[in-house]
């Protein structure tokens, strides 16, 4: 899931000139399925660290590109100063405590200040430019891009909580997966679902920056989310692109 999807997220941005940052992005994304591809091959600490601490900077990568599009050169080196020092201090802490709640608060709190700071972005920056420049798609852009958003929100959380309560009712889940035996009892996988819903939704939240990044930069006309809800994988294609699946 991670190596297809990074892959189709590298290409995209490449093919078709979206902002630089992306491109580590979707590489950050993919270090993220190759360390969790390690440790599930090994399981050893050195390779859970190799999963868990590039979710940290990737996720760190998402938050300066939200944080310092536009801004001056001063200010974006400023910005990448702080979140360097963060990931640092995460990073030294968490090989110290070795608490996992720790890295799973840190993790979530840096998303939800990036998500949060999205949302703020798209009502109050996005929405009174394009009412400005372009009335007419205004409602149709900011319901495809909030669409997007809180898909990529839904499905992400989806997979975190049935990780949990694959967790939590272990015990219950491996005597219904013995009774069942394969290949039925693959869909009782939990664990298996988290990384697919999880990954899927951070490739749908890297997504989203880019179109509004597209949008933010007046390009609502040259570019197109195309993207039919639950049933494709998004991407930001130019208009005239063939192999888009809809025009908007």
């Amino acid at each position: 899931m991670f190596m297809w999807l990074g892959v189709k997220g590298l290409r995209n941005v490449l093919e078709f000139h979206h902002s630089p940052i992306f491109l580590l992005a979707y590489v950050g994304y993919m270090v993220v399925g190759l360390g969790s591809m390690a440790f599930h091959a090994t399981l050893k600490y050195e390779m859970q660290l190799a999963d868990e601490l590039p979710m940290i900077y990737t996720v760190f990568i998402m938050c300066y590109a939200t944080f310092s599009y536009k801004r001056s050169p001063r200010t974006q080196l400023l910005i990448a100063s702080i979140m360097l020092g963060l990931g640092i201090f995460i990073t030294v802490y968490y090989l110290y405590a070795k608490n996992p709640v720790f890295h799973q608060v840190a993790f979530a709190l840096i998303t939800i200040t990036t998500v949060f700071r999205g949302f703020y972005v798209m009502e109050y920056q996005l929405r009174p430019q394009l009412r400005e420049r372009n009335p007419i798609v205004c409602s149709r852009i900011m319901r495809e891009m909030w669409t997007l958003a809180l898909v990529s929100i839904i499905t992400f959380v989806g997979g975190f909580v049935i990780w949990n309560m694959d967790n939590i009712f272990c015990r219950h889940l491996t005597i219904a997966k013995n009774q069942l035996q394969l290949p039925w009892s693959i869909v009782l996988e939990g664990h298996g679902w988290w990384h697919i819903l999880t990954g899927l939704g951070a490739y749908e939240m890297i997504l989203w920056r880019i179109w509004l990044v597209r949008c933010l930069g007046g390009d609502e006309e040259k570019f197109m989310l195309d993207w039919r809800p639950w049933s494709s994988i998004p991407k930001v294609v130019p208009r005239i692109h063939k192999g888009a699946t809809k025009s908007s």
